[in-house]
């Protein structure tokens, strides 16, 4: 009898430690509820070309006016190729995924509040951690469709070309992304906690950030005593790594490092915070109506 009993266990993939058909499905599962979060908020843009239009709008602005005071320093030095500009220009398009990262987490999020849609997802098998992925997906996309016409700008009118940065373009914008996301999670848990007041955060929090975050000057620029609070944000070495490429042609790997491990810092305290004012919005039904 217990043979037969060990045999059945066997058999079954759950007891052979791995999982099966059953984790799979489960994985499948829950990559159908994060596409469907993402349908959502994509449909809101199908039919809807002011959406669209305010994606890029902001981060192309931002491009025309700092491309027309590079041209300008430019001038004034007689030389229209100054490695200041290309500087500034740079500081400009990598400090825009860090807004745009930021911004659509933290907006997609509130149109969800506005659409009074939060309590009708928690009901649902949602986890909140397949909404982040889903927010966070979101993320990406918004800022693609915001920074890259920008870049693209820049390119056609100044002659500038962020890629000539090389292939480590890829772990600046990736590590200014997690940034993004790190301080959206933060923002959405002081939302959950108090409600619309807190909802003008998720425009002005990262712009607060940004005389910290040496977006246009080097680090040794600010007040000793200040420096330090600037190589607490992950940012700051991102932008000392350009500014190293741009200048030196040299990969800035220390900065790199520090910008990995201060994102991993910054997102498991965020992500810490949001799931405890998640839960604790649960249990007071704040889910429901918050925002009125």
């Amino acid at each position: 009898m217990s043979g037969g009993a060990d045999d059945r266990r066997a058999e079954r993939p759950e007891a052979a430690g791995t999982g099966g058909p059953n984790r799979s499905r489960r994985q499948g599962t829950a990559t159908r509820r994060v596409w469907g979060l993402m349908y959502r908020h994509l449909a809101l843009y199908r039919r809807s070309w002011p959406r669209l239009l305010e994606l890029m709008y902001w981060p192309v602005l931002q491009m025309v006016v700092w491309g027309f005071v590079t041209a300008y320093l430019a001038g004034v030095q007689q030389n229209t190729a100054t490695i200041a500009a290309g500087v500034l220009l740079g500081g400009v398009l990598l400090w825009e995924v860090t807004l745009r990262s930021q911004m659509g987490f933290a907006i997609s999020f509130l149109e969800e509040v506005w659409s009074r849609n939060l309590g009708h997802l928690f009901v649902s098998p949602l986890k909140p951690s397949e909404m982040v992925a889903g927010l966070a997906a979101m993320s990406v996309l918004r800022t693609a469709a915001g920074v890259g016409p920008a870049m693209l700008l820049a390119f056609l009118l100044y002659g500038f070309g962020m890629w000539t940065v090389g292939p480590v373009l890829v772990l600046f914008v990736a590590a200014l992304m997690a940034m993004g996301w790190a301080v959206a999670l933060a923002v959405t848990a002081l939302i959950l906690r108090h409600g619309a007041g807190a909802e003008a955060l998720a425009w002005g929090v990262m712009f607060g950030l940004a005389p910290f975050a040496a977006v246009f000057y080097p680090v040794s620029v600010l007040p000793g005593w200040l420096q330090p609070v600037s190589l607490a944000i992950p940012a700051t070495h991102v932008f000392e790594g350009m500014r190293a490429a741009l200048t030196d042609g040299r990969i800035a790997w220390d900065h790199l490092a520090w910008a990995v491990a201060l994102d991993g810092v910054w997102l498991a305290a965020a992500a810490w915070i949001f799931l405890a004012q998640f839960h604790q919005a649960r249990v007071r039904g704040a889910l429901l109506n918050i925002g009125e």
